[in-house]
């Protein structure tokens, strides 16, 4: 299973809409930005026919530790959660459900 990482994303850019190296990787840069900056302002962003980002809190609870199993306090803290949209799901499960040839 691959990777696909900013480079690729730079590349792809680079490749399909004729920008130069500098200006794909700078334009992916801006996208990445501007989708963290809008989860820091606790916005959700969303990418129509991709999904959804945002930020969720969870409340304090109790955990346990599995090496000795003391009960110890999970301190509130901000989740990333994405969820996917239906058009990704289907293409996702088309893709996994075709016969490999």
């Amino acid at each position: 299973m691959a990777t696909v990482t900013r480079a690729h994303l730079t590349k792809a850019v680079y490749e399909q809409v004729g920008l130069s190296r500098n200006e794909s990787a700078e334009l992916v840069e801006s996208v990445f930005g501007e989708i963290g900056d809008s989860l820091v302002r606790g916005e959700t962003v969303k990418i129509s026919s991709f999904g959804s980002f945002y930020v969720r809190e969870k409340g304090e609870r109790m955990g346990r530790n599995p090496k000795t199993g003391d009960e110890v306090p999970i301190l509130p803290r901000k989740v990333l959660v994405f969820r996917p949209s239906h058009v990704l799901k289907d293409r996702i499960n088309r893709r996994l459900s075709k016969p490999e040839a």
